[in-house]
C-alpha cells in the first residue's frame, strides 16, 4: 500500500478532516481556529495548500462536505458557537456564505442530510439541543431546534441513510432520520414526522458509561437492517442494529480499546468501520460470518 504525507501547516492540533466526494481535497478542523483545504495529488503529483479559511475564533472541532450537487460547500463548527458554511467561487476564492452565530455554546458535530433531503445541515450543541438548518429558495435558511436533545450536551450527529430500510432508491420515499451521541452517555434516534422532528428511539443506556463521542449511520440503501455505530469516552465501540421500524434497537460491544474512542466510520458500502481510538490508534473492522466483528486492517501512525 502506498502511503502520502500531506503538509498541512496547522500550528495547533487537527480535530477532524474530510475528504470531498470526488476523492481529489481533503479539509481539516484545527485549534488554531482555521479550516484548511488541500488537493489531493495522484502518487506523483505533490499535494498542495488550496485555502486558509479563517472565521472562526475558537477551536475548529469538525469539517463536512455537502454533495456536489450543490456546488462546491463545505461546513464547519467551533468551539466559539459559530457554524460557518463556506462556498468556493471562481479562482479557487472561499467566501463565508453563511454564518450562523446564535448557538450560545460550543458546537460539537456537524452532519449534511443526504442531497435527496436537500442542504440541509444538522449540528450538536454542548446547549443540549441539535439544530438542523435547511436552505430556502430564496437563498435563506430555517432552522428547526429539537429542545434539551440531550440536557447536558449534544456531543455527535449523523444522518440516516435517505431510503426506507428494504426499499430501493427509486421508490421515491425519502427518509429524515437522525441519530445523536451526548455527554449523557446515551444515544437517541430522531424522526421527521408531521412537519416537526420527534424522539424514534432512546437506545439502552447500559451500553456507555462516558460521554458519547460519535455516532455514524452507514450511508447505504437496501440493507437486510438499520445500523448504528457509536464511539465513547469510555473505550467501547457499540454497534446497534433493528431489523425493522418499530423493533427496539439491539446494542453489542465491538470491541473494548481501553482509550478514549473519538471517530467512527463506514465505508460507502457500509461493510467497512473505520476507528479512531487514543493517541493515534486506527483500526478497520468487518462483520464476521458469526456476526462477531473483526480487525482487518490496523494503520500505523
Amino acid at each position: 500500500m502506498l502511503s502520502k504525507k500531506i503538509e498541512l501547516d496547522h500550528k495547533d492540533m487537527i480535530h477532524d478532516s474530510a475528504i470531498d466526494y470526488y476523492g481529489k481535497r481533503l479539509a481539516t478542523a484545527s485549534s488554531d481556529y482555521t479550516v484548511k483545504v488541500v488537493s489531493i495529488g495522484g502518487a506523483s503529483a505533490p499535494s498542495k495548500l488550496l485555502a486558509t479559511l479563517s472565521g472562526h475564533y475558537g477551536p475548529v472541532w469538525r469539517v463536512a462536505w455537502a454533495h456536489p450537487k450543490y456546488g462546491a460547500i463545505l461546513a464547519s463548527c467551533s468551539y466559539d458557537g459559530r457554524v460557518i458554511i463556506w462556498k468556493e467561487g471562481t479562482g479557487g476564492h472561499w467566501s463565508q456564505a453563511h454564518v450562523f452565530a446564535d448557538h450560545k455554546s460550543s458546537v460539537n458535530s456537524i452532519a449534511w442530510a443526504p442531497y435527496e433531503v436537500g442542504l440541509c445541515l444538522a449540528c450538536a450543541c454542548s446547549d443540549g439541543n441539535i439544530y438542523i438548518m435547511t436552505i430556502r429558495a430564496d437563498g435563506g435558511w430555517d432552522t428547526a431546534t429539537i429542545e434539551r436533545a440531550h440536557p447536558v450536551g449534544a456531543t455527535a450527529i449523523s444522518w440516516a441513510p435517505a431510503t426506507a430500510l428494504g426499499l430501493l432508491a427509486s421508490s421515491g420515499e425519502v427518509v429524515c432520520k437522525l441519530v445523536s451521541g451526548g455527554f449523557d452517555s446515551v444515544v437517541k434516534v430522531w424522526e421527521f414526522t408531521n412537519g416537526s422532528w420527534n424522539l424514534d428511539s432512546a437506545l439502552p443506556s447500559d451500553m456507555h458509561t462516558d460521554c458519547v463521542r460519535d455516532v455514524a449511520w452507514p450511508p447505504v440503501l437496501g440493507l437486510a437492517k438499520s445500523t448504528i455505530a457509536s464511539a465513547c469516552q469510555d473505550g467501547k465501540v457499540v454497534i446497534w442494529t433493528r431489523v425493522k421500524d418499530g423493533d427496539k434497537w439491539q446494542g453489542m460491544v465491538m470491541h473494548d480499546f481501553k482509550t478514549p474512542v473519538w471517530r467512527v466510520s463506514w465505508s460507502l458500502t457500509g461493510n467497512i468501520l473505520s476507528v479512531a481510538a487514543g493517541e493515534s490508534n486506527i483500526t478497520l473492522w468487518k462483520e464476521a460470518s458469526g456476526g462477531q466483528w473483526e480487525e482487518v486492517l490496523k494503520v500505523e501512525p
